[in-house]
């Protein structure tokens, strides 16, 4: 039979998977007896755990959340995935804590797993701003809640009521998708430069997001729109260079490597000139394959292309 400390770090594992166990179920997934469960449930609760019971034939065990943090127990994989998450922290003010976050699990970690997250090393840049931890967690408990905010945004000389939908981090930076009161319409501002003056407003009821959900509608507003998540204008092109060299300027562009050197590439832009600028970088001949007004607009940038150097225009 195992040590009483080993049966008591295998029932806090079990107990960590999900919500509720029974009495019995628990004793045959640790092959012992109910009353061992019942002990060592005993012990956990000594320890700080908070685990609350059920009586009768049908009573159970259930991991509670308590007054402060116990010691938890992780798996590989689960070890893997938080030393990762720390190290990519970005964005949020916690660079500390990750920091120390991170050491400390590494220091009770076996060697093997010290091993796999010490050979996960990556850049990930540094944000141009940092959001505070307070208003990321003001604006997301409100959004939570679904109570009003009145905020100040930085550049802005008045004060602003919103009603905080969602709070989304894109591309190392943090934003909330909001309707403002006052001006009846909708928000996308950087959680950066918002300061909290008065939190727990009045309860709102949540709207429908325009593209029907937040993460999309900010997609969509970096790309011009209000209401759908793609590009004003999608170029069709065929480039005369390897894929190879297209690949790392490639975004959201979709790719086919035509296999005798060309490329062909459907790339999005908020401008029919945008789109000629994305094939220009290559510095390559090229063919608009469509839409129409493409090749018109391909025809017109030609044409003022040479009168800006004096030479006449090409018709």
């Amino acid at each position: 039979m195992s040590s009483p400390s080993h049966r008591m770090l295998d029932l806090l594992s079990v107990l960590q998977s999900r919500r509720d166990w029974g009495g019995q179920e628990l004793a045959d997934r640790l092959g012992v007896t109910v009353r061992t469960v019942r002990r060592d449930v005993d012990r956990l609760r000594e320890l700080g755990y908070a685990i609350s019971a059920a009586k009768g034939p049908y009573g159970g065990y259930r991991l509670a959340p308590g007054d402060e943090l116990p010691p938890l127990l992780f798996d590989d994989e689960q070890a893997v995935a938080i030393a990762v998450a720390l190290q990519s922290a970005s964005g949020v003010d916690i660079a500390d804590a990750a920091a120390r976050a991170l050491a400390t699990m590494r220091q009770v970690m076996p060697s093997h797993l010290r091993h796999r997250i010490d050979g996960i090393r990556f850049e990930t840049g540094t944000p141009d701003a940092q959001v505070e931890v307070g208003a990321l967690e003001a604006v997301s408990a409100a959004a939570r809640d679904r109570r009003t905010l009145r905020i100040e945004y930085r550049g802005d000389d008045r004060s602003r009521r919103i009603e905080p939908h969602a709070v989304v981090a894109r591309d190392g930076r943090w934003y909330v998708v909001a309707w403002e009161v006052d001006v009846a319409d909708w928000r996308i501002l950087r959680l950066d430069r918002v300061r909290v003056r008065q939190g727990g407003g009045v309860p709102f009821e949540p709207r429908a997001i325009p593209t029907g959900d937040a993460r999309s509608y900010l997609s969509a507003r970096f790309k011009g729109s209000d209401e759908q998540d793609r590009w004003p204008v999608t170029a069709d092109l065929i480039l005369s260079t390897p894929a190879r060299r297209v690949v790392r300027f490639l975004g959201d562009a979709e790719l086919q490597d035509l296999g005798d050197g060309r490329s062909r590439v459907r790339v999005g832009s908020w401008s029919c000139a945008g789109a000629l600028a994305w094939a220009l970088r290559f510095d390559v001949p090229f063919e608009v394959v469509g839409p129409p007004e493409l090749a018109e607009a391909a025809v017109a940038l030609a044409g003022r292309l040479a009168d800006s150097t004096g030479t006449p225009g090409i018709r």
